[in-house]
Order: C-alpha cells, then structure tokens, then sequence
C-alpha cells in the first residue's frame, strides 16, 4: 500500500481472518500485520515423527508461571494461527451457553447477547469454513436457521461400529462438524488432521478459507514476518499508531482502525505493554479485566482398548456425543463434552511415552480408541496473563476439574460397557493450548469487561479486539467457529457504523 491503510488487522488467526474477509467488499485499504509467515508444503507436515516426537513446529518460546517456572506453551505463529494445527471442530456454543449455567464449581455467568443474536452469523461463518455436518442426532444441538451446505465426513468402517455400539447403549453420538475435504487430505498423505499442519491439503483453517476470500480483493494485503510490539493511544483515547518490527527494523502504521487479533494471550500482552500515562494499567484497560478470566478447556485424552477390536481406521475423528453436556445425565450439574481425537498412532503416542518401544505402542494403539474430553473452565478475575518485562507470566487458575474428573469416569463406565475392558486417560497440561480464551472480553458495563458487545474497546473507539480473547465463557466445546461468527457481526457492525459515516 502506497498510502496508509484505512484499517490494521493485528494477526492472521480465524478472529483477524474472518473479520478482513467480512470487510474486504466495503473498498476500505485494509493490511493484515502477521508476525510469522506461511507454513510451506513440506515432508515434515506428514511426519509424525517430527511433529510429536521432535517438536519440528512447537515455536522457539518460554512463557512462565507465577513462581518463575518457565514452561514452552506450544502456541504456534504463522499465517492462520493456531487453526493450521486444529482438529477442524467448528460446533456452535449450545443456547444454554449463552445463559447463565450453574456448574458443579460455580456459575458460568450469561452472556451479554442471546444466542438468537449471533444464530445467522453462525450459519455464515459454517458457509464460508465450507463446514460439513448434519442435523438432527444431538438433542442439545441449537436451532439453525439453514442446514449444512456439505454432507458429514463420513465414519471409517471401525468407527462406525464403535458408533452402533454407543448407540445400543443408549448414547447420541453426532456427527462432528467438521471443515475438512476428506478427499484432498487423504489425497495428499494418510494422517489425521488432528495436530497436523495445514499447507492447503483439504484442511478448512483461517487461511485456506476466509484469509483466502479476503486477498481476492485488492485493497486487501497480508504482510508477514511484522511482529506489532506497541500500539499508540493519542490524546483523544483514540489508537493513533501501531508500532511494528519487520526485518529487523522499526516501522510505524497511522490507520484509522485497529483490529486486534493477535489471540487470547497475545492480544492482552500487547495491551498490557502498551501502558502509558493515561492508561498506566495497559490500553482498554480502564476495567482492570485485560488479561484476566483466562480459560483454558479441562481436557484429557481417553483410550479405550480391547483385544476383540481391530481399529484400521486413518482419520478417526467423525462423531462426538453431549449426552453430559447440560447435566450429568441424572439430573446433576454439567459435565461436558466428548469427541473421537485424531486417530493416536504408536509414532504419536510415543511423543509422550519416550520410554516405550514404538513397535509395541504400535500394538496397542491397533486395538483401541481414542477420545477427547472437554469440561468448562470458568472465568475467575485470578486466573491471569500478566507481563514482568520481556516475560509472559500466566497464573491458570483451573477451575471445575471435580466435573471434568466425573465426565472421564462417565466416559469410561460408557466405554466398558461398550466392549472395551481396558480404558485409559491422561489430561492435557498448560503446554497444550486447549481452546484460550477470555483476557479480554465483551460485556455491556466498562467498569466489568474491556469490549462491548460488538468487541469495539470501551476506552478506545477505534480499538477493536477479535479473538478468542472476547469469550465471556469457555463453554464446553470448540470455540472457532464461534469466534468466525463474531468477527463476521463485527465486521458488518464496522462497515455500518464506522466506514459508512
């Protein structure tokens, strides 16, 4: 751009993907900053080896906890953020999640929209992450307003014998919504997608779909390798510049708009470092809230194994049930949600079991299943991202893990019952980024939260924040596709209120 841009979107993830390409059409000069760059077409995409036993993609990074323990948190870079390496779940928060929910720990607080609000932008943001799915098998599915453009990915031959078995049990399984071109990735190597990097092989992530959408317009540009190290608030509380690195080089953009997306953590570090006189605390911050009610899903991965079954299944990952989603199925408090993970090889497995001999994990994983599951983690003002220096401190305060701990026992009586004698389970740490969210979220009174309801900061009318930082609540189940259909509101609220006058 020879001119300065009408608008700066901070990072390339489904929040700052999704909004561009909600605001490509209205003409207005718009540069996406990316501190990474793109993820190339490489053997080591596929590698398994290199993936989970080596570590080839974890970033070069150290975050640290409270005590000074310093810790590589496994958050990745690049053009599409995280997305390049998610499992492709892009479910909607049930209505329930939008009210008030009391849980086994404490209260999910209600959200300052209804679900009926967000409903159509959700069937958008399914249309353009080209989303495959089905109505009608999850009782605690929310009304949608359109169906599934594309028809589920369809069960491998031993997952859906595992599916009849469940359901002889009495259980709902569903299938997953899913942005994957099974075909194409199949095409391309026989993996699951689940924690695979993306290099446009069928994976639908913030690249490859709304990113993708954005650039085909030309007042839309991406500039990788730009790492925003400070944003500029001006006299009249408006951002009036954004500070940047770039080839080593210090640069300096004048826009009219900001839009932060830069993710859960990043995003509130950066407005934490950009403290100056007027906002001591940090930017939109006037709340005390930037940084806190950092969530992180309660998660542990669950292998059920039984000598009589044969799993020669690639990609696993079809259906998931809610069965213990709104209750604990007898009339208790929430527990969660449960989803098939990408198909566990003994190459994966060994990654977190060094000591065992790859042949006969290779064994054991031919025989079982494996399952993910997923409490709420609730939002508490302690648990935090905080800055001491150049350092990223985060104080997780995990919350609801009694619920957690019964929705895996659910899962493994499920499973015994099922024919699998043997269930194991293993919870996910802080080095796993299980769905971040909450350090800057919307609400309706300045003095609570840091965004409004359209996440246009309190403190800052030209400052927006899209990310998985504005989630009041962690809910229970993937959180991108909910984020996709905020920025898509967000972005006609910016083309209505802001780029018309």
């Amino acid at each position: 751009m020879s001119r300065q841009p009408d608008i700066v979107i901070i990072g390339s993830g489904v929040g700052g993907a999704t909004v561009a390409a909600g605001l490509a059409a209205t003409g207005a000069e718009i540069l996406i900053l990316e501190a990474g760059g793109h993820i190339e077409d490489r053997p080591e995409n596929r590698d398994q080896r290199a993936i989970f036993q080596r570590g080839h993609f974890r970033p070069d990074e150290t975050w640290y906890e409270a005590d000074g323990t310093g810790f590589n948190p496994g958050n990745y870079y690049n053009v599409g953020g995280n997305s390049k390496f998610y499992g492709a779940v892009l479910t909607r928060y049930r209505r329930e999640d939008f009210d008030e929910m009391q849980h086994l720990d404490g209260v999910s607080p209600a959200w300052p929209i209804a679900y009926e609000e967000l409903e159509p932008w959700y069937g958008l943001a399914e249309t353009l992450y080209q989303v495959r799915g089905t109505l009608g098998e999850d009782p605690t599915e929310p009304v949608h307003s359109q169906p599934y453009g594309l028809k589920p990915v369809a069960d491998e031959p031993a997952i859906s014998k595992v599916r009849a078995r469940l359901k002889a049990k009495g259980v709902h399984p569903f299938s997953l919504p899913l942005g994957v071109d099974i075909e194409r990735w199949l095409a391309k190597g026989k993996t699951p997608w689940d924690a695979h990097p993306n290099s446009f092989d069928g994976k639908m992530d913030a690249e490859t779909t709304a990113l993708a959408a954005a650039l085909k317009y030309q007042n839309v540009k991406l500039q990788t390798g730009s790492r925003v190290t400070r944003l500029e608030a001006g006299p009249d509380g408006r951002i009036a510049a954004v500070h940047y690195m770039r080839n080593g080089e210090a640069a300096v953009l004048r826009p009219k708009l900001v839009i932060l997306s830069a993710g859960a953590v990043q995003s509130a570090v950066l407005l934490l470092r950009s403290a100056n006189d007027s906002n001591p605390n940090g930017l939109a911050n006037r709340s005390d809230q930037v940084g806190r009610n950092f969530m992180n899903h309660n998660s542990t991965a669950v292998i059920a194994m039984s000598p009589w079954f044969r799993n020669d299944s690639v990609y696993q990952k079809t259906f998931g049930f809610n069965d213990f989603y709104l209750s604990d199925g007898e009339g208790g408090p929430p527990l969660g949600n449960v989803q098939l993970l990408g198909r566990i090889s003994g190459t994966i497995l060994k990654g977190s079991m060094p000591a065992v001999p790859e042949w006969l994990l290779n064994r054991v994983t031919a025989h079982s299943i494996d399952f993910y599951a997923m409490s709420e983690d609730l939002p508490s003002p302690e648990s935090r991202i905080m800055v001491d220096g150049n350092r990223i401190v985060l104080k997780w305060v995990r919350s609801n893990w009694e619920a957690h701990e019964r929705l895996v026992a659910k899962l493994k009586q499920v499973l015994r019952s099922a024919g699998f004698p043997v269930v194991v389970s293993r919870a996910f740490d802080k080095r796993t980024p299980s769905h971040q969210c909450g350090t800057v979220r919307i609400g309706t009174d300045p003095k609570q939260a840091p965004l409004d309801v359209f996440c246009r900061a309190f403190d800052h009318q030209n400052l927006f924040v899209v990310d998985a930082g504005f989630l009041p609540t962690s809910a229970a189940v993937n959180p991108a596709l909910t984020i996709a259909a905020q920025a898509l509101r967000v972005a006609d609220h910016i083309a209505r209120k802001d780029l018309a006058a």
